[in-house]
């Protein structure tokens, strides 16, 4: 049994540390304290003026100086309040691995353990890398699915990764009780660090290319100028910054506090166990790989002759660190740690001794019990920030060693090159927004941590916290007769039940409950009249005197005619999508722009950013909040509303891509002849307070068509069929407008093999996907194979759309008449 060595007890004990300091009070302790080298000092010279301020010295924040120092920044200057890597740094269990169960975050892991593998030979300072390899073990047929669905996605990446059998698994982890494995995901280039030893080498490099190193300097102040500068104050003294980049860990709330800002963070408890020397591990002739016991819920590897083993708790278990969310981090904490809580994570010690069972007879040396800063959704927060010039973030590492040698280098291209070298909305600080409040930013702090090692489905759905204050007028409505998904804090209906059918939430990496749902709300929106809510898109207004010239600038298309309407992109400098959004210019230099929900203010930052650097007079509101979105679409759209306006809704009237102010049963509306769904329809902006009024008139006013609500599940197949482009699928930062097929919205003299989206086409009864391919594949006819849960199966390039869009077929129709006429 898992034990302390100064405690032989027989059977199951109370463990207990032992310590006698009062509950939840830090004390120091340092598991390297034998093998540390004294920290280097810091540099007794001080700057008035810098180009980039970093505070926080913990590996992330050091890792930003050695990268922009490196790339050439002149006057790269990092504060922190105590010693370098104080905070969540010193005791993290420096685990290193190249698999995320995302795309490009992947490239982040990447990056760094390239950088750690070279770093010693580039500083003189040793890093302590090891890197046996690491093994997810599956004892169930779901998770086995689960590496299957993973491996589809490794062929995008240079890095290793292989599903392994038992006999293998058994071979490179000879003391694994074998009685439940059913295979493995093995990635042999992964291991751990020492992280003390890992961000002194990055600072010693970020010395040598210049950087200042200051500690202890306390930031106490932040103050922004008119010019977009900050002036930084400190006991040792101010400067004056062209930017800074909040890296402060645990301290990142105080940090944003000072300019106003509530970072969205909670410090949560996290412990693992030392044990001291195993002889069936001592007498091992090679490392073992690091283990992940996933539903155990723990990770476990070699720390010299012994074992390391770390649980995440349920959400029931874990513990937050409540007093700090209120009252603040103590001033005077750094590196200490917190009184351990064996009784917390009994049910993983007994998963591990069942799994390793040497652990049984091991002795405890060491429990570590630190904070870690968790987002709510458990992803880091980097970048710049919405609302405050020059202000960027690199925050909310759960997993900081790994994150921070790719973290350094991304944030430091982006802010050389002005723009981010890959796409990683995922981490973007700004999808979040004031809908996130303390009390959903602790819930869901709890079921990230939680969950941390559950299975990933596809579609999948998180339920904490929600919902909140962020709901639409049609949510009271609808949340009784839908599946709601979350989308940056709203509610919305991702497909609908009838009386009888299964409601419950099932993800599954094969079809499941919702499929025979959506298919019928697809032939609802083909033959007959649909409703959903479309309330979740971010809605800006933009008007002035130079509202024109700013859009004009801003986006690859032209800038429609008053009255009118266009689908426009925003590039980057290279010529990358940032965004896509709807354009509606709806009176003389006045515009109402649309951008998909999670692009809120991830688009507005941009626009913002824009118009302060060109010095454009113009008045940009974010009005999303403000208005309420109802989409109508169908054959038999403009009948239904046609019965509730006098407005002339007919084709020559109202015509594709037209805007019109309307009242639709006496509630006044923007109306948008548009649809993502590429049938014949409308969008219906309105305020928020008259969404249920607006709902009940239009379901009222359709009885006789049939009309029927549908969600966002049926609405992604539909817009797959006419071949739509989705922002952050086929087009993002990774990709130009050209290769994703977005040549009829870019005017070209103003511009300086994966699948990406995939769906059921209920029209040709087929799995449908969108793929990026080398050239000599995307003829018309090619036939390719596609991976799917490790099998290949047979694809064909297709001619695209598969199904034209209503406004095209109309056209199409039109010209035939014309013609035998």
């Amino acid at each position: 049994m898992l034990r302390w060595s100064a405690q032989r007890l027989p059977g199951l004990p109370r463990l207990s540390c032992g310590w006698r300091d009062s509950p939840g009070r830090p004390r120091w302790l340092s598991r390297r304290d034998a093998e540390e080298k004294p920290p280097l000092p810091a540099e007794t010279k001080w700057k008035d003026r810098a180009e980039t301020v970093i505070i926080g010295g913990g590996c992330v924040g050091v890792s930003l100086a050695y990268h922009l120092a490196k790339a050439g920044m002149k006057d790269v200057i990092l504060l922190e309040k105590s010693e370098l890597t104080a905070g969540s740094t010193w005791h993290a269990a420096g685990l290193t691995t190249y698999f995320h169960p995302g795309i490009n975050l992947k490239k982040i892991h990447y990056d760094s353990i390239k950088l750690y593998e070279t770093l010693e030979e580039e500083t003189g300072q040793v890093v302590g890398f090891h890197q046996p390899g690491s093994i997810r073990i599956a004892t169930t047929p779901v998770r086995v699915d689960e590496f299957k669905y993973q491996m589809t996605r490794t062929g995008w990446h240079a890095t290793e990764q292989y599903i392994v059998g038992p006999e293998k698994i058994q071979e490179m982890f000879p003391l694994l009780n074998m009685s439940k494995v059913l295979a493995g995901l093995y990635n042999p280039g992964d291991g751990h660090i020492d992280p003390y030893s890992l961000t002194m080498a990055l600072a010693a490099g970020a010395r040598k290319y210049g950087a200042l190193l200051k500690y202890p300097a306390p930031v106490t102040s932040l103050k922004s100028r008119s010019d977009g500068t900050w002036d930084v104050e400190t006991p040792q003294g101010s400067m004056r910054a062209n930017r800074i980049v909040n890296a402060a860990g645990f301290w990142a709330r105080e940090v944003g506090k000072m300019i106003g800002l509530e970072h969205p963070l909670i410090p949560v408890q996290h412990q693992y166990v030392v044990t001291s020397t195993i002889p069936e591990v001592k007498a091992l002739k090679r490392e073992l790989p690091v283990l992940r016991d996933l539903e155990g819920s723990y990770y476990l590897r070699q720390e010299r002759d012994g074992l390391l083993f770390g649980p995440y708790e349920s959400q029931e278990k874990m513990k937050v660190q409540d007093s700090w969310v209120t009252s603040g981090v103590p001033p005077g904490f750094g590196k200490e740690l917190f009184q351990s809580d064996l009784d917390r994570i009994m049910e993983h010690v007994e998963a591990a001794m069942e799994m390793v069972p040497v652990l049984k007879k091991a002795d405890i040396i060491n429990v570590v019990n630190g904070p870690i800063t968790y987002s709510p959704d458990i992803l880091p927060m980097v970048g710049p920030h919405q609302g405050v010039r020059n202000y960027w973030v690199a925050i909310g590492f759960g997993y900081g060693i790994i994150h921070a040698g790719g973290v350094g280098k991304y944030l430091s291209d982006w802010i050389l090159h002005g723009e981010p070298p890959f796409d990683l909305i995922e981490l973007d600080p700004n999808r979040y927004g004031k809908w996130t409040t303390t009390q959903y930013t602790e819930a869901k702090a709890r079921e990230s941590y939680g969950f941390n090692n559950i299975v990933g489905y596809p579609k999948e759905e998180r339920f904490a916290g929600r919902p909140t204050e962020r709901v639409s007028g049609l949510y009271k409505t609808l949340e009784s007769k839908c599946s709601m998904g979350f989308h940056a804090g709203w509610e919305q209906p991702h497909w609908f039940y009838k009386p009888g059918q299964d409601t419950q939430y099932r993800p599954s990496f094969r079809r499941t409950n919702w499929f025979e749902p959506v298919g019928s709300e697809y032939k609802q929106v083909m033959q007959r009249v649909g409703v959903i809510d479309l309330s979740p898109f971010g809605k800006f207004n933009i008007k002035g005197q130079d509202s024109i010239r700013l859009l004009d600038h801003l986006f690859a298309n032209v800038i429609p005619k008053v009255g009118f309407t266009n689908i426009s992109h925003m590039l980057t400098p290279k010529g990358r999508v940032y965004a896509e959004l709807t354009v509606s210019h709806q009176s003389p230099g006045e515009f109402l722009l649309i951008t998909g929900s999670g692009s809120e203010l991830h688009d507005l930052r941009w626009i913002e950013e824009a118009a302060v650097k060109g010095g454009y007079d113009v008045e940009i509101k974010n009005i999303t909040d403000e208005l309420g979105v109802l989409g109508v679409a169908g054959p038999h759209a403009r009948k239904v509303l046609q019965k509730l306006t006098p407005e002339d809704l007919s084709d020559d009237a109202f015509k594709f891509l037209q805007t019109k102010s309307l009242k639709i049963s006496n509630i006044p509306v923007t109306a948008i002849r548009i649809s993502y769904t590429g049938e014949l329809g409308w969008e219906l902006y309105h305020r928020r307070e008259d969404s249920e009024a607006l709902y009940d008139a239009v379901m009222n006013a359709g009885q006789e068509e049939g009309i029927d609500n549908f969600g966002t599940y049926a609405m992604n197949a539909l817009r797959l069929e006419k071949a739509f482009r989705a922002w952050g699928s086929e087009m993002n930062c990774d990709t130009n407008p050209l290769e994703a097929g977005l040549e009829y919205f870019v005017k070209l003299n103003k511009v300086v093999g994966n699948t990406t989206s995939g769906s059921y086409s209920y029209s040709v009864q087929k799995s449908l996907a969108f793929a990026y391919v080398p050239v000599e594949l995307s003829e018309v006819g090619q036939e390719v194979e596609v991976e799917l849960l490790g099998r290949n199966y047979p694809a064909v390039i297709i001619q695209e759309p598969l199904v034209l869009t209503e406004p095209t077929r109309n056209r199409l129709q039109k010209k035939d008449r014309k013609n035998k006429t």
